[in-house]
C-alpha cells in the first residue's frame, strides 16, 4: 500500500475572503460579491443560507444584514497567483486545478520538509502569514480522497487519510461530496436509498450503470471504492478552451439564444488569442429541459481564432442540433469549445468553411480585416478591461448579471 503523499489544497470562500482581506472593515461581516446575483458569500453569509447563484433579493431576505461588493478579479488572479508561489515553494509536482485550489504531489519533498502531514501543516501556515488567507488541505494517497479530505477540512483545517483508514473516513460521507454528483444525480440515488458514498460502493456495478449511464456509473462506482489511478500533472496544458451559459428556460425561438451563443464564442475566441493558441474543432453543446444534452462538432481543415468564424461555425452547429430534436423546445443551456489546438498564426491561411457568405474566410480580405478588429478589441480590452469594448450583437441585450471576468476565473 502506497503513501499518502497527494495534497488538495483549497482556500476558503475564496472571492469573498479576498474582499475581506482587501477591507479589514468587512472581517467578521456577512457579505456577498456581486450585485443582482450572489457571485460567491462568505461563511458568515452562508450560516444564514446564502449560497453563489441565489438571487440577491432572496440572499437579503435570508440575512438582512448582508452587503454585497463588486468583485476585484485583478486582485483575485493576483492573490491566487501568489499561494501557488507558495505551493511551488515544497515541490515541482503542482497541478493547478482552478484560480484558488491545486493537488501536490510531495513523495519527493519529504526528505527536505518532512512528512506530508508536516507539509501540509506548513503550506497552511504560510498562506496564513505570508498571502493572510485561510486554506483548508487534504492529504491522501489518491486524488480523489485528498479533494474529499479538503472538503471536511473547511474550514481552515487540515484532514489527512491515513491509508489503512480510507475505507472507515470514506463510506460514512454523503455522497454528494464526490466529484461528479450534482443535485440531480444525487436525487436520483437518493431515490434509490443511496445516500452515502458507503451505500454507493456497495452496490452492484449493473445496477449503478443501468442507472446513472455506463461511463458515469463506472466512474462512481471506482471512486467510491477510491479506485483513482490519476497522477498529479504539473503545468498541464489546456486540450481546449470553452466557455457556457445556463440560460433557465428559453424557447429555441427566443433570439437571447443566438446573442447568448455569440457572448460565448466572443469569449472562447479571446481567450484563445491570449494564449496565442487556435483551434480545429468547434464543438456546441445545448441542453434540454429534462436534462438532456446534445452535442455536434466539426472539424475545419486549419486552425482558427476568430470571433466571427467561430460564432458562424457555431450557430450552425447549434441550428443542426435543434432542426434533429423538433419536439424539444426548451433550452436550458448552451456551451462552446474549441479543441485541437495548436499555436496561432499571424494571420491565418485561406479556409473555405462552407458558409454562407465567403468574408467570413480568414484568409480572405474581409477575413483578415475581422482577424485585425479581433486583435484591436484584444488591447483595448487589456487596457481598459472587458466591458470597454465589444461586439454591439453580443454587448447590446445580453445578461450582464455575471461578469465575464468572474465566469473566466471560475472556468480556469
Amino acid at each position: 500500500m502506497t503513501e499518502a503523499t497527494i495534497l488538495h489544497a483549497d482556500l476558503d470562500a475564496f472571492y469573498a475572503a479576498v474582499e475581506q482581506l482587501l477591507d479589514p472593515g468587512l472581517r467578521g461581516r456577512p457579505i456577498a460579491v456581486g450585485g443582482g446575483v450572489v457571485l460567491a458569500a462568505s461563511y458568515e453569509a452562508k450560516a444564514f443560507g446564502v449560497h453563489g447563484g441565489m438571487s440577491a433579493s432572496a440572499a437579503r431576505r435570508r440575512c438582512p444584514s448582508l452587503r454585497f461588493v463588486p468583485g476585484h478579479f485583478r486582485d483575485y488572479v493576483r492573490i491566487g497567483d501568489a499561494v501557488m508561489d507558495v505551493l511551488g515553494g515544497y515541490t515541482p509536482d503542482v497541478e493547478r486545478i482552478s484560480i484558488d485550489e491545486a493537488f501536490l504531489d510531495v513523495a519527493g519533498s519529504v526528505h527536505l520538509f518532512g512528512s506530508p502531514a508536516r507539509i501540509a501543516a506548513a503550506v497552511r501556515e504560510r498562506v496564513r502569514t505570508e498571502v493572510g488567507l485561510p486554506i483548508s488541505v487534504g492529504v491522501a494517497r489518491t486524488k480523489h480522497l485528498a479533494k474529499i479530505a479538503s472538503q471536511v477540512a473547511k474550514p481552515d483545517g487540515l484532514v489527512v487519510v491515513a491509508p489503512d483508514a480510507e475505507e472507515a473516513f470514506l463510506h460514512p460521507l454523503p455522497v454528494e461530496l464526490m466529484w461528479g454528483v450534482g443535485p440531480v444525480t444525487r436525487r436520483r440515488l437518493a431515490e434509490h436509498g443511496v445516500r452515502t458514498i458507503g451505500d454507493l460502493a456497495s452496490m452492484p456495478g449493473g445496477t449503478l450503470e443501468r442507472l446513472l449511464g455506463r461511463a458515469v456509473g463506472g466512474r462512481l462506482a471506482a471512486l467510491a471504492s477510491n479506485a483513482d489511478p490519476r497522477r498529479v500533472e504539473p503545468r498541464r496544458r489546456s486540450s481546449s478552451v470553452g466557455a457556457q451559459s445556463a440560460l433557465g428556460r428559453r424557447t429555441v425561438s427566443d433570439g437571447s439564444i443566438r446573442r447568448t451563443l455569440r457572448h460565448l464564442s466572443d469569449r472562447v475566441a479571446s481567450r484563445l488569442r491570449a494564449k496565442h493558441r487556435a483551434g480545429r474543432t468547434v464543438t456546441v453543446r445545448v441542453r434540454f429541459e429534462d436534462l438532456r444534452s446534445v452535442t455536434r462538432s466539426v472539424t475545419l481543415p486549419v486552425p482558427v481564432a476568430v470571433t466571427s468564424i467561430i460564432s458562424a461555425v457555431a450557430g450552425e452547429l447549434v441550428d443542426h442540433a435543434l432542426a434533429d430534436h423538433p419536439d424539444r423546445r426548451i433550452v436550458t443551456l448552451l456551451a462552446v469549445s474549441v479543441s485541437h489546438l495548436d499555436h496561432d498564426e499571424a494571420l491565418q491561411l485561406e479556409l473555405p468553411l462552407g458558409l454562407d457568405g465567403g468574408e467570413l474566410r480568414p484568409g480572405s480580405a474581409s477575413g483578415a480585416e475581422r482577424w485585425a478588429l479581433d486583435q484591436a478589441v484584444d488591447e483595448v480590452r487589456r487596457k481598459f478591461g472587458r466591458g470597454a469594448l465589444g461586439y454591439a450583437s453580443v454587448t447590446l441585450g445580453t445578461d450582464r448579471s455575471v461578469p465575464d471576468e468572474f465566469r473566466e476565473l471560475a472556468e480556469h
